[in-house]
């Protein structure tokens, strides 16, 4: 609802309710309606789903699957280093949707069949950063219109910073942390 209140009217675009993949469907005529379409109605998949199309520019979003080739679970080694590259940021505001939102965040290797993550803490450390970047100077456009949507709908603005930083430990710790929130785990 929130996304398809804010977005129909400008960007002729919907968010819809899917079955297995999730994928994006351009508008096939001129006054036509693109879709977002994420899996079996899961709400981390729309967020995810979400993050992609805000990060998509103009000539993408003509393109179904923005143009992207999607090698899909069990993938190579290098192909898995592939994905982990170009899904840092999607995943990175994803991380700042759910935080919005007040649900748990997970990164997602997305290749339970392969061989998993090519470099599971690189790639948490690298998606870490891509959202400290975009606390500290700003998300892009359509993203930013989203994420304070999403903080004006849930309440969840006052108290971001704090969730971030609790997150933060639990999802992709610093050296520095890891320690620290594994014996308060334990506790």
């Amino acid at each position: 609802m929130l996304f398809n209140d804010l977005f129909r009217e400008d960007y002729r675009t919907i968010l819809v309710k899917g079955s297995d993949e999730p994928e994006y469907l351009p508008a096939v005529e001129p006054a036509g309606v693109a879709q977002v379409v994420f899996a079996h109605g899961y709400y981390a998949s729309a967020l995810h789903e979400i993050s992609h199309w805000c990060i998509a520019g103009e000539r993408r979003r003509t393109l179904h699957d923005y143009g992207y080739w999607y090698c899909p679970d069990g993938r190579t080694s290098e192909q898995q280093r592939e994905f982990e590259q170009v899904e840092v940021k999607p995943q990175a505001i994803e991380w700042l949707f759910a935080l919005a939102t007040g649900s748990r965040f997970h990164i997602s290797a997305d290749n339970l069949s392969g061989d998993g993550a090519a470099d599971d803490k690189g790639f948490r450390t690298r998606v870490r950063a891509q959202v400290e970047k975009y606390l500290n100077s700003g998300l892009p456009y359509r993203a930013n219109l989203f994420f304070e949507t999403l903080k004006t709908f849930y309440g969840t603005g006052d108290r971001l910073v704090q969730s971030w930083e609790l997150d933060r430990t639990r999802v992709a710790p610093a050296d520095s942390e890891s320690d620290a929130y594994r014996k308060a785990e334990v506790v």
